[in-house]
C-alpha cells in the first residue's frame, strides 16, 4: 500500500545513513533484454502514457491526472491504479517490465525497489535529455533514488513511522517501548487491543522488526553491508514484539494486520497504539466511520529509554520512467508535475504525504494545516533506511520470514536470527 513519507534535508542527512549498499552488482540491462538500447529510444517521443501506482486511498492521484489531462489534451494520461499491498506492487511492475510493456510509462516505486529495477536495466537514467533537477529535493531522498551514482527516479514522497495514540485515554503518549507495555493495563480496561503494527508476513513486517532492532540498538546489516543482526541487541528488539504478542498486548488478530486493517482497526476504536506511517492522519481526521477522529494524538516511535525516540524505517516513493516507453519526453514533463511544489504541497494537505522539496517544511501555511509534522521530522531524523540492493527481495524475505516464524513461535529469537543472518548472507550481504 502506499505508505507516507516525510522529508527533510538536514534531518535525513542526519538520519543513520546506512547507505547499506549490499554488494549489489549485476548489469544494467540484467533481466531486462536490452535495457540499454531501449534507454537511448524514443527520448523525445510525445502521447499518451500510463501512470501506475499502488491504490489511491486519499484520492491524491485522480485530481492530479484530472488537473494534467485537462491542460494536456494531446498528451492524456490513464491511471493504472494497482492493489494497496506493496508485494502485489513489485510483482506487477516486474511482470510488465520483464514483459518489456510500453504501456506502463510512468511508474510509482517504493524507495527499496529502485536499486533492483535500475540494476535489471528497467528504468530509464535521468541523465543528458532526460535530466532531471533534484537540488531543491531532501538530499537523502535523492540518495533512495540513485543507484551506481546515476540517478534513475525522481523522490515523490518521503515516509517514517509515526505512533498513534487515543489521548482521550492515554494523555501522555508513552516515551519508551517500556512504557508503552505497562500502559496496555488501561487499553484491557476498555476491552480493547494495546498495540498492533504490520505484522503480516510482507514488506511492513520487515519495516516493523527493522524498527525493533534498530530501536534497541542493533542493526541488519552494518556499515560496509555485512549482515550483522545475530547480536544481543537485535534479540532484545525481535523479542520486544514476540513478547508483547505472547503476552497479548499485542492482539492476535494483529498478525494479520498489514496497513489498512491496523488503520481501520484504531479508527473503530479497537486500539490504544498504533504505528503506522503519516497517511493515516488524514483518513482518521475525515473518514466518516471513523470514531476517534477528535480524540487521536501523534507522537514519535518509542524507544528503548525515556527521551530517545524509536529508529523509524526510513519509507517513501520514487517516479520513475519504463526504458520501453514510446513517449518518453511526455512521461518526463508528467514526472515534473508530479514532484513540482505545488504537487508536494497537495499530497501534503490532501494525503497526509510529506513532500520531498526541503522548503516546504518551513512554510507556515502548511506548518498550520499539519500540526504533525514537527513529529514526523523527529520520526525522520531518527530513521534508518532498509538495505539498498538489487538483491532486496531476497533480503526482505530473510527478515520477515524469521521475524514472523519468531512472533508465531514457530522458532526462538535465538533461533529466528541466527536464520536471519545466514539468509542476509546467502542474499549477498556478506
Amino acid at each position: 500500500m502506499r505508505k507516507t513519507f516525510s522529508k527533510y534535508a538536514v534531518p535525513l542527512a542526519t538520519a543513520s545513513v546506512l547507505a547499506l549498499a549490499l554488494s549489489a552488482c549485476g548489469g544494467s540491462s540484467g533481466g531486462g533484454g536490452g535495457g540499454n538500447n531501449a534507454a537511448t529510444q524514443n527520448t523525445d517521443g510525445r502521447g499518451p502514457i500510463t501512470y501506475v501506482q499502488g491504490k489511491d486511498n486519499s484520492n491524491v492521484v485522480r485530481p492530479l491526472v484530472d488537473k494534467w489531462n485537462a491542460a494536456h489534451p494531446n498528451e492524456q494520461v490513464t491511471f493504472k491504479e494497482q492493489s494497496d499491498q506493496a508485494d502485489q506492487q513489485h510483482d506487477d511492475l516486474v511482470q510488465h517490465f520483464q514483459a518489456q510493456d510500453a504501456n506502463y510509462d510512468v511508474v510509482d516505486v517504493d524507495v527499496v525497489w529502485t536499486a533492483e529495477f535500475a540494476a535489471k536495466g528497467w528504468l530509464q537514467p535521468l541523465t543528458g535529455s532526460m535530466a532531471f533537477d533534484t537540488s531543491q529535493m531532501l538530499p537523502a531522498t535523492v540518495k533512495t533514488a540513485t543507484y551506481n551514482n546515476t540517478l534513475y527516479a525522481a523522490p515523490q514522497t518521503s515516509d517514517g513511522g509515526l505512533l498513534y495514540y487515543r489521548k482521550d485515554l492515554v494523555p501522555n503518549p508513552p516515551k519508551s517501548w517500556d512504557e508503552m507495555m505497562s500502559m496496555c493495563s488501561v487499553a484491557k480496561q476498555h476491552n480493547i487491543g494495546c498495540y498492533a503494527g504490520q505484522f503480516a508476513q510482507y514488506e511492513g513486517l520487515t519495516v516493523n522488526a527493522a524498527e525493533a532492532i534498530n530501536s534497541a540498538g542493533g542493526q541488519i546489516v552494518d556499515s560496509s553491508g555485512k549482515a550483522n543482526v545475530n547480536t544481543a541487541q537485535a534479540k532484545t528488539g525481535l523479542n520486544n514484539l514476540v513478547q508483547a504478542y505472547k503476552d497479548g498486548n499485542i492482539p492476535q488478530q494483529a498478525i494479520t494486520y498489514q496497513e489498512e486493517q491496523g488503520r481501520q482497526a484504531f479508527e473503530a476504536g479497537q486500539l490504544l497504539f498504533l504505528r503506522n506511517w503519516p497517511y493515516v492522519y488524514n483518513l482518521a481526521k475525515t473518514d466518516g466511520t471513523s470514531v476517534v477522529k477528535d480524540s487521536f494524538g501523534i507522537a514519535p516511535l518509542p524507544g528503548m529509554t525515556n527521551g530517545q525516540p524509536g529508529a523509524s524505517s526510513l519509507g517513501g516513493h520514487n517516479v520513475a520512467m519504463s526504458v520501453y516507453s514510446k513517449h518518453k519526453a511526455t512521461a518526463l514533463d508528467f514526472m515534473k508535475f508530479m514532484t513540482s511544489s505545488e504537487t508536494e504541497q497537495f499530497y501534503a494537505t490532501q494525503g497526509s504525504l510529506a513532500p520531498v522539496l526541503s522548503s516546504l517544511y518551513t512554510n507556515p501555511t502548511l506548518t498550520a494545516k499539519l500540526p504533525y509534522l514537527p513529529t514526523l521530522l523527529t520520526s525522520i531524523q531518527n530513521a534508518v533506511p532498509r538495505p539498498v540492493t538489487p538483491y532486496y527481495p531476497a533480503v526482505t524475505k530473510a527478515i520477515q520470514d524469521n521475524a514472523y516464524a519468531a512472533l508465531k513461535g514457530d522458532k526462538s529469537v535465538d533461533q529466528a536470527l541466527s536464520d536471519m543472518q545466514s539468509a542476509l548472507q546467502a542474499a549477498g550481504a556478506k
